[in-house]
C-alpha cells in the first residue's frame, strides 16, 4: 500500500520539533542534526522551552529524502559507488574491516595508510620525499603570497611536484602507490617550518609538528597528532572524496586527483571547519564561559562549529578517541574544559554530540597551533585516503563518474533574442 503523502502545509505555519521528527521519519535529535548541516532552520518562540521549525521548509525536505531513498533523485544518475576501503555503522567506523580507531590508536599514520592501500600493515614504515620534488614544491610555495591559506599551499606544492615526476601518468597499482608515499611527504616539507632547529626525520607526525607550532614538541602531543592523522585518514565518499574519484574516473593522474580533493576540502563546512571551532573554542576561553558565546552565534543564524555530525546519531567516534588522548598533553585542560563547555550548553538547545572537527580545534589550541592547522592536518591525512580511492577508481570502467544533468530550463526552440 502506498504511503499517504502529508496534507500541505499552511503558509506560515511552524510545528514543534516532535511533529518535525515525525514528518521526517526520524529521531528528535536527528532534525538538530539537519538544523547543524544547514538543511532546515529552527526558531525559539518566545515563552517556549522549545524550537519551532516552518512546516513547508520540512515538508519539502521530507519530500527531497524520499526521492534520495527511492533512487528517483536526478542527480544520483542511479550511479553506486562500490568501495572496500571504509565502511561506517551506527557509531563506529572501519578500514579494510578493522575499526579504524583501534588502528589509529595503536599504529602509526603510515602504517594505517599501507593498510588502507594495500590490506598489509608495515610496522616501522616511514614516508620519504624525494630531494627533487621537495625543491620544487618548496620554490612554488615560497612564491605565494604571504597570506596563502594552508590548502592553497598544498595544491600548489601537488602540482609542483607532478611537474618533477615524468612517471606521473603511469596509472599502475604500483606505480600509484610510490607516488603516493612520496607525495605526502613532499606536502609537509613543501610548508615552511616555524623552528630553525626543525629536522625533516622520523615520523610524518614529527615533521608536520614543526610546520604548525613553534612549541618543542613532547610525547603526548605527537602522539595525540599522529593518532589525528591517522583517524582522519578516510571518511567515506566524503565530498572531496567524490570529487577526487571524478578525477580518477577520467583516468587524471594521481596529483591532479590529489589537487581535486584539496580544492573540494577548502569549504566551510569540510576541510576549514575546525578553524571555526578553534576560533570558538579561544572566544570561550577568553570570556570565560560558553553561554554567551554559543548564544551569539545562535542569535546570527550561524550552526556550532564542531558539533553534530549526519553520519553519527551519537559522538563522532574520531572525536572520543582523541579527546581521551588529549587529557595528557600539557595545556590541553583549558580547551578541553572549554570544548566540553560547548557541548553542554548547545545540548540546552539541541542535543548534539561532538565531531572530529572540536577534537582537533583542542589540539590546535593547546599546541599553539594558528587557527588553520587543522584544515592543513586534515589535507595532509586525507591524501592517503584519497589514494586508496585513486586506486579503487582506476579498476572501474572509465567516465563512469558522467552524469547526465535533468534539464530544468526553457523549453526548445526558443527565439534568439537581439542583444
Amino acid at each position: 500500500m502506498r504511503d499517504q503523502e502529508p496534507a500541505p502545509a499552511r503558509e506560515g505555519r511552524r510545528i514543534s520539533t516532535k511533529e518535525t521528527a515525525e514528518l521526517l521519519g526520524v529521531k528528535p535529535e536527528t532534525v538538530y542534526a539537519y538544523v547543524s548541516r544547514g538543511q532546515l532552520s529552527s526558531r525559539r518562540e518566545p515563552g517556549s522551552r522549545g524550537s519551532t521549525f516552518d512546516a513547508k521548509e520540512v515538508e519539502a525536505l521530507a519530500r527531497r529524502n524520499r526521492r534520495e531513498a527511492s533512487g528517483s533523485s536526478p542527480s544520483a544518475g542511479g550511479l553506486s559507488v562500490r568501495t572496500r576501503i571504509t565502511l561506517i555503522e551506527k557509531d563506529r567506523y572501519y578500514f579494510r574491516g578493522v575499526e579504524a580507531t583501534e588502528l589509529a590508536t595503536r599504529h602509526s599514520y603510515e602504517e594505517v595508510a599501507e593498510w588502507l592501500w594495500t590490506g598489509v600493515l608495515r610496522p616501522g614504515v616511514t614516508f620519504t620525499a624525494p630531494e627533487a620534488s621537495v625543491a620544487v614544491a618548496r620554490q612554488a610555495v615560497d612564491a605565494l603570497p604571504e597570506h596563502a591559506d594552508p590548502t592553497d599551499r598544498l595544491r600548489v606544492a601537488a602540482i609542483a611536484a607532478a611537474t618533477a615526476d615524468p612517471l606521473r601518468f603511469d596509472l599502475s597499482e604500483e606505480a600509484v602507490l610510490g607516488t603516493a608515499r612520496s607525495l605526502i611527504p613532499t606536502l609537509v616539507a613543501a610548508l615552511p617550518p616555524l623552528r630553525r632547529d626543525h629536522r625533516d626525520r622520523g615520523p610524518l607526525a614529527h615533521r608536520l609538528w614543526g610546520r604548525l607550532s613553534g612549541r618543542k614538541a613532547d610525547d603526548a602531543s605527537l602522539h595525540a597528532l599522529d593518532t589525528a592523522l591517522a583517524l582522519l585518514l578516510d571518511h567515506d565518499l566524503a565530498a572531496s572524496t567524490l570529487a577526487v574519484r571524478v578525477a580518477a574516473s577520467a583516468r587524471a593522474h594521481a596529483y591532479a586527483a590529489v589537487s581535486a580533493g584539496l580544492g573540494a576540502l577548502e569549504g566551510p563546512l569540510h576541510g576549514a571547519a575546525s578553524g571555526f571551532a578553534h576560533r570558538l573554542i579561544l572566544d570561550v576561553l577568553d570570556r570565560g564561559t560558553a553561554a554567551p558565546v554559543v548564544a551569539d552565534e545562535l542569535r546570527a543564524g550561524r550552526r556550532i562549529p564542531g558539533l553534530g555530525h549526519s553520519l553519527y546519531p551519537g559522538e563522532d567516534p574520531r572525536a572520543r578517541a582523541l579527546f581521551a588522548l588529549l587529557k595528557d598533553v600539557p595545556g590541553a585542560g583549558p580547551p578541553l574544559a572549554a570544548a566540553q563547555d560547548i557541548v553542554a550548553t548547545t545540548a540546552r538547545h539541541a542535543p548534539l554530540h561532538a565531531t572530529a572537527d572540536l577534537a582537533l580545534a583542542v589540539l590546535t589550541v593547546a599546541s599553539g597551533m594558528h587557527a588553520s592547522a587543522g584544515e592543513t592536518i586534515f589535507a595532509v591525512a586525507r591524501t592517503a585516503g584519497w589514494i586508496a580511492h585513486v586506486l579503487e577508481e582506476y579498476e572501474e570502467t572509465p567516465m563512469r563518474m558522467r552524469l547526465s544533468g535533468h534539464y530544468v530550463g526553457p523549453q526548445p526552440p526558443q527565439p534568439l533574442q537581439d542583444l
